[in-house]
Order: structure tokens, then sequence, then C-alpha cells
């Protein structure tokens, strides 16, 4: 019986229920069964009305659901995909967010200075000053960890022999190749200290000079004393050039200053430091003469002067290279080459020019024949040590 059945034709005096309450519950019952109606129609639209009308409306039917269409499939990923993609774009930025006022706290804490606790556009007035202090800590650094290293190593018992060894090496070899090292100084910072009244402008001209054999060469700054008539065997030719520069008289190339034959004229290009005398580099800068230099010799109170014909460069067992058929008086200034080294000889050739070489004398004959090499540098550090012979 329904709610809104009266008992025993009373109506709804006998009736608990307010009559607001009966009209809900028929406006609920009307809907339910109008949604039960449409979907029986719509999933079977062969029943008949009146068959709806009397098929319980609580019962549910199934039936059976199509497959999905591509495009509904299509459809199903793309919104997983969108949700799948802002919930990880939420996610991240969450974290972003929180690690960047986690940074900004830590910047604030680390500068009172700046309460807001953000970065400000406008550079710090100290910023240099900041830069150059850690550089200077950082150099501070490294200078206590080197010298703690040194301390280290210093301390440790294999520092002295290491030491001991590494010194008496070096002094080995400065000891045989002091030579290289100076000579090559001296060429470049040896000016010289020529009188200026030893250049002579006017190769023609007669000059009054005194008795002391001197060797002038302008362009490389020599003036220099010359010792002649000293022998020439090794002795005599390094003892007379701890005073200067040395004539070496080789039969066939014995003549002197103003007589035909070839004058030669020994010295110093590069000795050791430890050797005595103040000639050891004077003819350092010997190679730096050409064809057309001009070289004066003052001899027996007389000035000759000579032109630059050419130079070579022999080995030093080449005396032959000394003599050869002259018609005019030759000059030839012989040194060590390379400078440091008593490898080889250099030599340069030189003709005179005045006085006149057409009145020059002839030079007597020597007779002296046993040399066999051209005077050098003093034996070096090892040559000494282990009894090698002459340079």
């Amino acid at each position: 019986m329904r709610p809104d059945e009266s008992n025993n034709g009373q109506g709804g005096a006998l009736d608990p229920t307010p009559s607001s309450q009966k009209a809900a519950a028929q406006l609920v019952r009307a809907q339910i069964d109008s949604l039960y109606e449409n979907t029986t129609a719509h999933t079977n639209p062969e029943v008949p009305q009146q068959q709806l009308e009397t098929t319980n409306p609580y019962q549910r039917t199934h039936t059976e659901h199509s497959n999905p269409q591509d495009e509904q499939w299509k459809q199903y990923h793309t919104a997983w995909q969108n949700y799948y993609q802002k919930y990880y774009e939420g996610y991240y930025t969450h974290h972003l967010h929180k690690a960047q006022h986690t940074l900004e706290g830590q910047i604030a804490n680390s500068h009172p200075h700046n309460s807001q606790g953000y970065f400000s556009n406008q550079p710090e007035p100290n910023k240099a000053a900041s830069t150059e202090e850690a550089i200077f800590d950082l150099r501070q650094k490294l200078l206590g960890k080197v010298n703690e290293s040194a301390i280290k190593v210093r301390k440790s018992r294999h520092f002295m022999p290491i030491a001991a060894g590494v010194i008496v090496v070096l002094l080995f070899l400065f000891l045989q190749y002091n030579r290289v090292l100076i000579s090559n100084v001296m060429a470049y910072v040896s000016p010289g200290s020529i009188n200026p009244q030893n250049i002579v402008i006017d190769p023609n001209s007669n000059i009054a000079v005194g008795p002391e054999p001197l060797l002038i060469i302008p362009k490389i700054n020599v003036d220099v004393p010359v010792a002649y008539d000293i022998g020439n065997d090794y002795n005599s030719q390094m003892a007379a050039m701890t005073k200067g520069v040395a004539q070496f008289a080789i039969p066939g190339a014995s003549s002197h200053p103003g007589q035909i034959g070839n004058t030669v004229i020994a010295g110093h290009s590069s000795n050791d430091l430890f050797d005595t005398g103040d000639y050891k580099f004077i003819f350092v800068q010997l190679d730096k003469l050409v064809a057309g230099d001009t070289i004066y010799a003052n001899y027996q109170s007389k000035r000759y002067t000579y032109a630059v014909t050419g130079k070579e460069v022999v080995k030093p067992d080449d005396v032959s290279k000394l003599v050869y058929p002259m018609t005019k008086p030759i000059l030839t200034l012989l040194t060590c080459t390379p400078i440091g080294t008593s490898l080889n000889r250099l030599l340069i050739i030189a003709e005179q020019v005045s006085p006149d070489p057409s009145q020059s004398t002839t030079a007597p004959s020597s007779t002296n024949s046993n040399v066999t090499s051209i005077p050098g540098n003093s034996p070096n550090f090892f040559d000494w040590l282990f009894g090698g012979g002459k340079n």
C-alpha cells in the first residue's frame, strides 16, 4: 500500500505522514521510474511500451559493450599523458621552489646586511677587495703547503745524500761548461775599453804610435798587447796569451807586420773562468768581422792597416791552412770556435793596405817544423781531471 492511500476511505486523516513528505516521495519515485524507462528503451528499443510498464524497474539488464575505436584509444592515452605531465611538472616545480627558498635563506644568514634574503643586482663595493683577499689567502695556503713539504723533505734521511749529490753534479757541470756560459754572455756585454786615439779614420794616414806592440780592431772594441817571437809550442802560447794575444809562427807563416808573408796572431775566445789572465775572452766577437773591416797593428812604433778579405773555419790539426804562396803582407787572426769549445779554429784573413805593401820586405825563413796543431783554449775540467790532451 502506498503512503498516500487512505484507510477505510478516510482519506489522509488517519495517515501520520505529512503531505509535504508525500509529495517529495512521489517526485523521487517518478524520477526513478523515468530513469529506468529511458534506460530500457535505449538498450532494447524493440520492447513494447506496455511491456516496459510491467517490467521490474529494479531488475538490472546486461548488454554486451561494443569494442572501443582507435580514436577513443588515442583520446584515452592522451588524457593519461596530460595527467602525468601536469603531475610531474607540479612535483618538480614544488621541489625547485623549496630548494630556492632554502638557498635564499642560507644566503640571507651568511650576509646579515642583506635583510631581504635575495641577491642584489647592484655590484658590491668591496668585490675587488674580496677577490684580492681570496687570491692572497690561496697564495698563503700554497706557500704553507710548500713550506710544510720542504720541512718534511729536509727532515727525511734521504734529503742530505740527494742534496749533496745534486750539488756535486752542478759543481762538475759548472767547472766543465763555465766557459760556454760566460763566453756567450761576454759576446754581448763586453763593449771593451778601446782608447779613442787608437781609432784611425783614414787608413792611409801616418800617425805616431808608441813602441808597444798592439792589435786594434775598432768594430769589436779590441785593443790588446801582442807578444811576438815567443815560440810556437803549446806552453809558450798559453803563457803569452795570459797577457794578451800572441804570434803563432810556423815555417812558411812567420812574418811580422810590414813583411811579405803571413803574420799569424792567436787569442782566446773563451777560456776557463779559473785560468789566469785578463784576456780570456778577447776574441769572443771575432766572428763578427766581415770583408772590408779594418784591423790595425802597431809594431816597432809604426801603425800598419789591414782590410779583412775573408774568413775560414778549420780543424785544429789543419796547420797547412796557414801556409800558402804570398806576394804581399798578410795578417791572420785565429781563435777557437764555436765559442766555449775547442772543436775548430776560426781564421780571419786580412791584407795590408797601409803603408804601401809594395814597399814591404821579405820575411826571414823559419826552420822549426815541429808543429802539428793550432793552439786553442786551455784544457777543460774533465780533460784536466782525466789527463786529456791539449785543446
